[in-house]
């Protein structure tokens, strides 16, 4: 798998060099490439306690990118999923720990436990005031002896930096970050592995699976579990924090593992909230990605229990942007459509011929779509069988309400159902058809004639003409031919379409950006779209 890496050896110092070279000057590190990689506050100047974390990277922004004033002091990078070395750590306190002391954060894994435990040691020894405590919130695996810390490592370095930030002394800041780890929990799903560079990946998770309880470098989870959609995988997730968050309220840190696109954790978000499962969570953190696990396509829901103490120093402001702040959960909120933009309601009538047409319509389309979408990613966005599906589902809902009986309304009323539902350019394209074609009609000509008087339409709007590899292609024939019969529109239009496979260069739409080897060989999506609409038609 290609990555824009340019050398796995050099890998995290490019990346952390990368942090500081954009970082204003907010950001610095210690001198001691490549075993020594420590990110400091560039305005530290050891007047406070100092909090350090840090650990193997591959989890980014944890742990450089919350090194700024509200948050960590320091921050200690080994290599990928790699425990950073004693010295690394022990370079690490000695650079940022003054009379104040300093604080170890330190997630529950052997390697970082040994390493900053003896660092700590050291540190001591040069008569330094050092404490650790150690983070152990995933509940995946809740008879495991050692728990692993992962994501709920950020509630710590959030409550225990706005305290000392404050000027509170070490005790305090170490009793906070002792409560917090004490009392918060913290659980993932993830539908894929990561990839580890210069490692093959691992495909431990099949198609149509999810893991529950993976850990953040890859680890197996608790179990495999059938994969619904994001309400059932968000609902199960909730169900395993269940006994945490039963009384009283919670906030929650909603976590993407790295590969997850910010739509789908725009979901899971919104799954979060609306579950009955979370009806105790008053304030989230996210959704982001804070503590990742490379590309993994998962996230991961952390919960603590809030009073006005603790939520006071989660919601203080910090100097980190990769923090993106507490927002308290609450519902929707709406306002009503400005003057004009609500359109006027046709008065229904029926037809069952008519609603039998376009019924059947419909289910061409919907049968169509995963056909569609797959020739649309040859040369477009992969969209195309998706949107015409939601065109057709908005129109099967919409049946009811339609004018069936009066064709001049009911192209007006296609024309104002597909701008409001059907979106991209051909949603705009199809609504001006229809809505041309219901002027035409009004004007006094034949369906045929009115048909053609909305596609010269769209052809004047749009800029598309016969030739130009676009649905034209496809439904002008067929428009042509449909005073013959829809055989004979379905014939024309399979022969249109089947044409711009040869057609090596679109002039208008999407595919006029795409390179001709990507289009030859293939059909427009849109003018196939329109050959099997005709051509179903044609056997109805």
């Amino acid at each position: 798998m290609s990555q824009f890496i340019n050398d796995t050896q050099t890998l995290v110092t490019d990346a952390i060099d990368g942090i500081l070279e954009t970082s204003g000057g907010a950001l610095t590190r210690l001198d001691g490439y490549p075993h020594i990689k420590v990110v400091c506050r560039a305005d530290w100047d050891k007047s406070r306690v100092a909090l350090i974390s840090g650990g193997g990277s591959g989890h980014e922004p944890a742990h450089a990118g919350f090194v700024g004033a509200g948050m960590l002091t320091a921050a200690v990078c080994g290599e990928v999923f790699a425990s950073p070395s004693v010295d690394a750590v022990l370079a690490g306190i000695l650079a940022v720990t003054g009379d104040a002391g300093c604080l170890l954060i330190v997630k529950n894994y052997t390697g970082d436990r040994l390493n900053y435990g003896l660092a700590a040691e050291r540190a001591r020894a040069f008569g330094l005031r050092v404490e650790m405590v150690v983070v152990d919130d995933d509940i995946a695996l809740p008879h495991l002896p050692q728990p692993r810390g992962v994501a709920g490592t950020l509630f710590v370095h959030k409550i225990a930096g706005a305290l000392a930030e404050d000027g509170a002394d070490l005790d305090t800041v170490t009793q906070a970050a002792e409560r917090t780890i004490a009392s918060m929990a913290s659980i993932g799903m993830s539908l894929d592995t990561c990839t580890v560079p210069g490692s093959r990946k691992e495909d431990r998770i099949a198609a149509g699976k999810a893991e529950l309880g993976l850990g953040i470098h890859g680890e197996a989870g608790v179990q495999q579990v059938d994969f619904v959609d994001a309400r059932n995988a968000m609902d199960m997730v909730l169900d395993k924090l269940s006994d945490r968050i039963s009384e009283g309220g919670h906030v929650a840190i909603l976590n993407n593992l790295g590969g997850t696109t910010p739509l789908e954790m725009a979901v899971l978000a919104h799954e979060l909230a609306q579950s009955d499962k979370a009806r105790n969570i008053s304030h989230i953190v996210g959704p982001a990605p804070l503590m990742t696990s490379l590309d993994m396509h998962g996230f991961s829901v952390s919960v603590l229990p809030v009073d006005s103490a603790n939520l006071s120093l989660l919601a203080a402001q910090v100097g980190v942007s990769a923090w993106p702040g507490l927002s308290a959960v609450a519902p929707v909120q709406t306002r009503p459509l400005p003057d004009g933009l609500s359109p006027i309601q046709p008065i229904a009538s029926a037809n069952d011929k008519t609603r039998a047409v376009i019924s059947e319509a419909c289910e061409i389309l919907l049968g169509a779509q995963e056909a569609l979408n797959a020739l649309d990613a040859k040369s477009g966005d992969g969209d195309t069988g998706s949107t015409l599906a939601t065109a057709a589902r908005a129109l099967q809902g919409a049946l009811d309400r339609m004018p069936l009986a009066d064709h001049t309304q009911l192209f007006r009323a296609l024309s104002t159902e597909l701008s409001q539902t059907m979106g991209g350019s051909s949603g705009v394209i199809l609504a001006i058809f229809f809505g041309a074609t219901g002027d035409a009609c009004a004007n006094g000509k034949s369906t045929p004639k009115a048909l053609l008087a909305g596609l010269e339409r769209i052809g004047q709007v749009g800029g598309a003409s016969l030739g130009d590899r676009t649905m034209i292609d496809a439904l002008e024939p067929a428009l042509r031919a449909l005073p013959d019969g829809i055989a004979a529109a379905a014939a024309a239009a399979r022969s249109g379409a089947d044409a711009t496979a040869a057609m090596g260069t679109a002039k208008a739409g999407r595919a006029s950006y795409v390179p001709e080897d990507n289009l030859i060989g293939h059909n427009d999506p849109g003018a196939e779209a329109v050959a099997r609409l005709f051509e179903g038609l044609a056997k109805a």
